[in-house]
Parts: structure tokens; C-alpha cells; sequence
């Protein structure tokens, strides 16, 4: 399988350190990590793959795996977050949005992190970089559907200033949604030094 990379937005490239005091690197997700993503899919407890996809997945589908590889980081952006360990890279999260097609000023996003990583500030610092990037890209709204039962998710969005509802469509879903303001603007290489 061939890909293109367009531009590769390496102002998104970041080093965090988490409540725990482990310094954590958040970039922008390349083709060439679906075996990443594989792997972190695998790690997975089965209520977290739950959550993330709505349905009992075992294993990543190929046509989902494609899609993860796809990515433009206009209309679709990944970020992963991972550590390095012994000399071994280890991804520990996931964060993602897709531009809705009928609406360019909406995106849809997603957030997925390591079972034994939650709770440390991942998910959130993961979420702060796609909402800039977002809005620099002129996105004006993010939304999100997750089962009710998910109180990591639903708090974490609440904390971030989403408006948390339930779904119209599916009772067993709440729908988060925040507006976004124009003037926020991506990280830049100066930030990141700061």
C-alpha cells in the first residue's frame, strides 16, 4: 500500500508531562503507525474498545484500520500520544477528528486512552490540541457521541465546556457539542519552547 502525506503539521509535535511526572509525546499520527495503532487497540480492555467503538470489537476491521491511515490532517486529524520505553516506542493514546461532509465548520472527534493511563491528563491535553487546530482550520464546532455509562468521557467533556445532552437519535447515547472561537490558533514551535 502506497500513501501520499500531505504537509505534516509539525507544530503539533509535543512534549507533555502527565500527573504521574512521565513525560509523554504528543504528534500528529502518520500512515505508517497502523501497527501502533494495532497494537494499542490490543491493549485495550474490552470495556475501553467499548467505549471507544459502541460495539464488542476483538480486533481492528482492515477497512477501519485504512481509514485510521488516511489521513490529511485538515478534514481528518489523528494525534497519538506515546512513551518511550527501554527503547521502545508505546502508544498510550488516541484522539482524532473527521470533518462532517455536509458541513465543513463541523467536526466529529473521538478520544481513546491506555486503560493504565487514564485519570493523568492525557485525554484532556489531547483534546486541547484538536479543538486549536480545529478552530485554525476554521472548524466552529466539535461534537461527539458516547454512551451514557462513559463518566470518563461525558466529565471530561463537561470539564472542557461542552454542552452534554442526550441524543435524539439513540437513547442510550448523550451527544457532546462545543462552539469554538475563531481566535484560538495552533501551538507554535514558540510555544512549544516556552
Amino acid at each position: 500500500m502506497t500513501y501520499t502525506i500531505p504537509r505534516y503539521p509539525v507544530h503539533l509535535i509535543d512534549v507533555v508531562q502527565v500527573a504521574d511526572g512521565s513525560r509523554v509525546t504528543i504528534r500528529p499520527s502518520l500512515p505508517q503507525d497502523v501497527e501502533l495503532q494495532r497494537a494499542f487497540f490490543r491493549t485495550l480492555s474490552a470495556e475501553s474498545r467499548y467505549c471507544r467503538f459502541m460495539t464488542q470489537l476483538n480486533e481492528l476491521p482492515e477497512a477501519l484500520v485504512e481509514r485510521f491511515a488516511c489521513i490529511d490532517y485538515r478534514s481528518h486529524l489523528a494525534l497519538l500520544a506515546e512513551v518511550f520505553e527501554d527503547g521502545c516506542e508505546t502508544m498510550i493514546g488516541e484522539a482524532r477528528y473527521v470533518v462532517d461532509e455536509r458541513d465543513s465548520a463541523i467536526c466529529e472527534f473521538a478520544i481513546t486512552v491506555a486503560d493504565d493511563w487514564q485519570t493523568c491528563g492525557i485525554a484532556r491535553a489531547l483534546l486541547d490540541r484538536l479543538e486549536r487546530q480545529a478552530a485554525a482550520t476554521g472548524i466552529r464546532r466539535m461534537v461527539a457521541d458516547t454512551l451514557l455509562g462513559n463518566g470518563a468521557m461525558i466529565g471530561l467533556a463537561a470539564r472542557a465546556g461542552y454542552a452534554v445532552r442526550a441524543s435524539r437519535e439513540d437513547a442510550a447515547l448523550a451527544r457532546l457539542e462545543k462552539s469554538l472561537t475563531p481566535s484560538a490558533a495552533p501551538l507554535s514551535v514558540r510555544q512549544l519552547a516556552a
